[in-house]
């Protein structure tokens, strides 16, 4: 009568083969011994292959020596991985043609709903190029849905239909001027409040639904402490006539990285924005020589600058953007669109997201597998508020 089969235990197998589940019997029992055995320690085999043999009477008082219930030998504890390092890049492995065929949807199915399905379309174009986004050989994954912008939407328009009224009724009503400029005042104001929230709001809501190996971004920032360094920034750029900018955009990059955290690691930022003060002038004195083009100069650099003051778990980041390609990728971007009615905003798209990765690095070692999870609820109120003030950072 044969044995029992080791995994389904069916009884008298009677062949090499069990008749019931199909495992090969000696092939099964080799992998349960491997497994009972546990991972040999690092070096064993050859400090084994150098040692002598041995002796008999060893390996007998080893083999009484008790062990752990069962009889199953536990295997050594492995140590940590040790930190990666070296430079790192992400990279974008979608493609054009995939995009333009979710975005041909998109616009079918918003035209068919009147526009209600906008919210679920721009849910499906970042959900796509964020799960085509790679790094460290793991994709990203985007979580938020359609109805929760739908939702922040329509509380967002609770906020924005006043602040429309309020400009638009010193048109429709013979008022005075005293009035008028009243009500121009009242709505600077209230834009200075509300489009600072509409910008943290939006950039909370998007970390928030954005993961990493299971692990989700997010932005831990008091609202106020950002609409007061909004509002006190915009005053001093007013001030100094427009000299204070290069340090205000630093600020506010500054408060939106500070603040923003991968699970349990938060990222970091040691730069103060003075050193971009020359450079600023220097492109506002060459901008009318150069039809505008110093711009990209200024660009470029500010982008090396913010990227090289940025950390993360010990890393830092590094920019390797130029003036002239950074002019040709926007020039040509704008000149291709325009020319294609917007047909060409896919490719467009995914050229520009493979620009930013190629020259976007992250360099020294961090431990990737000490980071925890640590989520944030996040609305998406300033979501609704950021497609209406066009305050969305530059985001998708």
């Amino acid at each position: 009568m044969g044995d029992a089969c080791p995994k389904c235990g069916f009884g008298d197998v009677g062949s090499e083969r069990c008749l019931q589940c199909g495992v090969v019997i000696a092939l099964y029992r080799t992998s349960l011994d491997k497994l009972r055995s546990g991972p040999p320690r690092a070096g064993a085999a050859a400090a084994a292959s150098q040692s002598p043999p041995t002796p008999p009477a060893a390996v007998a008082v080893a083999a009484r020596a008790p062990g752990p219930p069962g009889g199953l030998a536990i295997a050594p504890r492995t140590p940590p991985p040790p930190a990666a390092s070296g430079p790192r890049r992400a990279r974008f492995m979608g493609s054009g043609s995939a995009l333009c065929g979710i975005h041909v949807v998109n616009v079918l199915l918003t035209l068919l709903t009147l526009g209600v399905y906008f919210f679920w379309a721009k849910v499906k174009v970042r959900a796509y190029l964020l799960s085509e986004t790679e790094f460290e050989g793991d994709r990203f994954a985007y979580h938020g849905t359609g109805r929760e912008m739908l939702v922040g939407f329509l509380k967002a328009l609770v906020l924005f239909v006043p602040i429309t009224l309020l400009n638009t009724l010193p048109d429709v009503l013979e008022t005075s001027a005293v009035v008028r400029a009243a009500v121009v005042v009242g709505a600077y104001v209230v834009a200075s409040v509300v489009v600072p929230m509409a910008m943290l709001g939006a950039r909370r809501y998007r970390l928030s639904r954005t993961s990493w190996r299971g692990i989700r971004f997010s932005l831990r920032a008091r609202t106020w402490d950002f609409v007061r360094l909004w509002t006190s920034s915009t005053l001093l750029v007013a001030l100094t006539l427009g000299l204070y900018y290069p340090v205000w955009v630093t600020r506010r990059y500054e408060f939106m990285t500070r603040h923003m955290w991968f699970g349990s690691e938060r990222f970091g930022f040691d730069g103060h924005g003075r050193q971009l003060l020359w450079p600023f002038v220097g492109m506002m004195v060459l901008l009318p020589f150069t039809l505008g083009l110093s711009w990209f100069w200024f660009a470029a650099r500010r982008t090396r600058y913010c990227a090289s003051h940025t950390t993360f778990a010990g890393a830092r980041f590094a920019s390797s953007v130029r003036a002239l390609p950074l002019a040709w990728l926007t020039l040509s971007n704008a000149v291709l669109l325009l020319l294609t009615l917007g047909l060409a905003w896919p490719w467009l798209s995914v050229r520009s997201l493979r620009y930013t990765y190629a020259n976007l690095t992250l360099v020294g070692s961090f431990a990737v597998d000490a980071v925890t999870q640590q989520a944030q609820p996040a609305s998406a109120t300033g979501e609704g508020l950021a497609g209406f003030f066009d305050a969305d950072l530059g985001l998708t």
